[in-house]
């Protein structure tokens, strides 16, 4: 005799309704944070964010209960945009391993120069990055296109994984000390990242400094 498979009953129209909102509040709050975040750091307020995502401050608490759970959020956040472009370099550098490292890295430059809070968050709290890029397997991926660019010729052989962070995190400190006027107003990520990228070419120069290996735990 066959057994009858029985099903969860789907929860009534009023609780659907009620987690479909919660979702939406949510996002909303996460995206006003980005954007509140990007612009003031670590000194913007929760009763901002709850304006700019058109819901109360309850609300806010409520998904994020402390200022620290909030930016926990984003930084998770940021690492699945970087996860996902780093899968997608990866498939990329079948055809040219060079240009994956290279669009993979502008793509993460380009969002730690334009995010004031996760800089901050970058130079204050290594170990909450550290964690994540671990957790995400940014890091990871990150190892596997640097190998395929050696593997090519295109990339210098001494180069290592932990140069990746390194360059991501100190090319975002630098344009934003820059853009807050405490050194070289007007620099060009875009220009650093280049000349940086220009040094990590094959053959290379001279052999670089021996790396600590200290970034890949976030210590």
């Amino acid at each position: 005799m066959a057994t009858a498979t029985r099903t969860a009953p789907d929860p009534p129209q009023g609780e659907r309704t009620q987690r479909a909102d919660a979702r939406r509040n949510r996002r909303r709050v996460l995206d006003a944070a980005r954007a509140r975040f990007a612009e003031d750091g670590l000194d913007a307020q929760i009763d901002e964010i709850a304006e700019a995502a058109g819901v109360g401050v309850g609300t806010v608490y409520r998904h994020f209960p402390t200022k620290e759970h909030l930016i926990e959020a984003l930084v998770e956040a940021r690492f699945e945009r970087i996860r996902e472009r780093g899968t997608r370099a990866l498939s990329e550098a079948k055809e040219d391993p060079w240009e994956a490292f290279r669009g993979f890295m502008r793509f993460s430059v380009e969002l730690q120069a334009n995010d004031r809070a996760l800089s901050q968050v970058m130079a204050s709290r290594p170990e909450v990055m550290g964690a994540h890029a671990e957790g995400s397997g940014v890091f990871e991926l990150s190892g596997k296109l640097l190998a395929l660019a050696q593997e090519s010729g295109d990339l210098r052989t001494d180069a290592v994984v932990e140069d990746v962070p390194m360059i991501i995190c100190g090319l975002g400190h630098v344009t934003q000390a820059a853009r807050a006027g405490e050194t070289a107003p007007g620099m060009s990520w875009e220009r650093f990242l280049a000349i940086v990228l220009d040094g990590l070419r094959a053959p290379g120069g001279p052999p670089l400094p021996e790396c600590s290996r200290l970034l890949a735990d976030g210590r």
